[in-house]
């Protein structure tokens, strides 16, 4: 497994090559690369990976070329995650590969897509993002000769998957027996975790507002944002609302991530691990943000949720998204027929193995591929009479 290229400076307690539980798939080490570069260089040149480029973080991707989507906000956390991991002298290149595959496995139109799929799966074994990441990369990739999906390392398997129902974590092995212990995943893994919290909190403010559905008045009622906008309110009373929306922003998630640091650095002294697994033993995650800290984050969250999340606007969005997924989905499970040869081949294939709930969880894997657009244009391919011709027909 080692290749013998290590970063410097780890701390005992960071994962590397040496403490590595491996691959699924002996492979010879890697040349001019340690084993998570080229984990996350796999996640890179994936095909999952591209598609979350059209994929919705809150707002579909053809609303504005300025919002976030799925692949922009991953790179978002991986910058993140990797600031606070090679301060707290963390694997990098581990909290970048967790950071740029945690959502390889959303449905398209983001969690609207997400609960409509498992409302469809409901009798097949549910749809859950994680597990779906967690499947893109160990079986649903077809690039090599010598083994399905990418092959990735345990610890970046084990940061993917970052919610597992204990039912379904003992199906996993020794990947899924810590939801069963109860234990925690690796430091790298739990960084990237609240990275991803810091970015998507922050950039749903930032698109939020951009998008208008929420305003900087209503803000002033969430103490972080509040005290950030003061701030820059006092140095630069000029400023024009771009900038300024910028400038809140900015200091908000430096807030959020120097807290988390030292928080941390904290938490790391008084446990004194000495190995990877220290940590993994713990009853609670090592990586956290300070009391005070988790309060006001915990009301940002709460802000988002009443004021973005259930506008209006974005709530039709949900329904529109909702009605997509389910009829493509049952249109499938009626009559697979109507799928492309390869996905067929796929449901058809795992039919033999699981029956009836194989051909669902087929038909959720080709579903679960699908970026906003495509699932759209897929709709209207099955169900607007007006497309009755082969050239539309055709994907």
């Amino acid at each position: 497994m080692q290749s013998g290229y290590d970063p410097g400076n780890l701390a005992p307690y960071a994962s590397s090559e040496r403490t590595s539980r491996g691959r699924i798939y002996a492979e010879p080490p890697p040349v001019h690369r340690n084993q998570y570069q080229r984990d996350r260089d796999r996640i890179i040149h994936s095909a999952a990976f591209r598609r979350l480029e059209y994929k919705t973080q809150v707002f579909v991707n053809h609303e504005g070329d300025l919002f976030r989507t799925r692949l922009t906000h991953s790179l978002e956390v991986s910058q993140i995650a990797r600031s606070i991991a090679r301060e707290l002298r963390l694997h990098e290149d581990l909290a970048e590969t967790i950071a740029l595959s945690h959502d390889l496995g959303h449905a398209p139109f983001g969690h609207a897509g997400q609960d409509a799929l498992n409302r469809c799966m409901k009798n097949f074994g549910g749809f859950e993002h994680n597990l779906q990441s967690l499947r893109v990369v160990d079986e649903l990739e077809e690039k090599y000769a010598e083994f399905p999906g990418l092959n990735l390392t345990f610890e970046a398997r084990e940061g993917i998957l970052k919610h597992c129902s204990p039912k379904d974590a003992l199906k996993l092995g020794e990947l899924g027996q810590r939801f069963v212990a109860k234990n925690q995943p690796c430091l790298e893994a739990q960084v990237c975790d609240l990275a991803d919290e810091i970015a998507y909190n922050n950039h749903d403010v930032d698109d939020g507002l951009r998008y208008g559905l929420i305003t900087m008045k209503q803000l002033l009622d969430v103490q972080i944002f509040r005290e950030q906008y003061e701030e820059v309110n006092s140095r630069y009373p000029n400023l024009s609302e771009r900038r300024q929306i910028h400038e809140i922003i900015r200091r908000m998630i430096n807030r959020m991530v120097v807290d988390l640091i030292e928080t941390s650095k904290d938490r790391i002294t008084k446990l004194n691990p000495k190995h990877p697994d220290d940590a993994r033993k713990q009853t609670d995650y090592t990586i956290c943000f300070s009391d005070e800290l988790r309060e006001q984050n915990l009301q940002l969250k709460k802000f988002l949720r009443v004021q973005l999340y259930k506008h209006y606007r974005v709530q039709r969005m949900t329904k529109k998204a909702e009605q997509v997924l389910t009829a493509l989905f049952e249109a499938f499970m009626n009559d697979h027929n109507i799928l492309p040869p390869e996905f067929r081949q796929h449901c058809d294939n795992l039919k033999q193995q699981l029956g009836d709930s194989g051909t669902a969880r087929g038909i959720a894997d080709y579903i679960a591929g699908m970026t906003d657009r495509f699932a759209i244009v897929e709709y209207e391919r099955i169900f607007n009479p007006r497309q009755l011709s082969f050239a539309n027909l055709i994907p």
